[in-house]
């Protein structure tokens, strides 16, 4: 009776999120317990193929509770969590590919200075006819 009172008094959307989540849930296992059902008849007609329907069973199973549980969270408004892994790897190949351009332009930069590098020499002429001596 007590338990009652507490689930009346939760918000529409908290109950609809709930009654989502239990909908996802079952059909989740039903089609699990078909999918097994099916895996199990054919194990028993050709053990060369179970292998790969036992595999494929795990990961749709997998599969569809990561789907469902992504859709608990998006029906119950929260949002997804950032792809961590994918940010700092794209982070580390940005650095990688900024450390080699600044490699490259740095090794272009120094070969065409050393092609133009013209030594100017100040040589003091005594007695010059312009007069800019002195």
């Amino acid at each position: 009776m007590f338990g009652t009172n507490l689930l009346d008094r939760r918000s529409k959307p908290e109950r609809i999120a709930d009654q989502a989540w239990q909908q996802l849930v079952s059909a989740v296992s039903s089609a699990g317990d078909s999918v097994r059902d099916t895996a199990r008849s054919a194990r028993r007609g050709g053990s060369g193929l179970t292998d790969g329907a036992g595999d494929l069973v795990g990961s749709a199973a997998d599969e569809a509770r990561r789907r469902a549980s992504l859709a608990f969270d998006a029906l119950a408004g929260r949002r997804p969590a950032l792809p961590w892994t994918l940010l700092i790897a794209a982070a580390l190949a940005g650095a990688a590919i900024g450390w080699a351009a600044g490699t490259a332009a740095r090794a272009a930069g120094s070969r065409d200075r050393a092609a133009d590098d013209i030594e100017f020499v100040d040589v003091d002429r005594p007695n010059s006819p312009v007069g800019l001596d002195g």
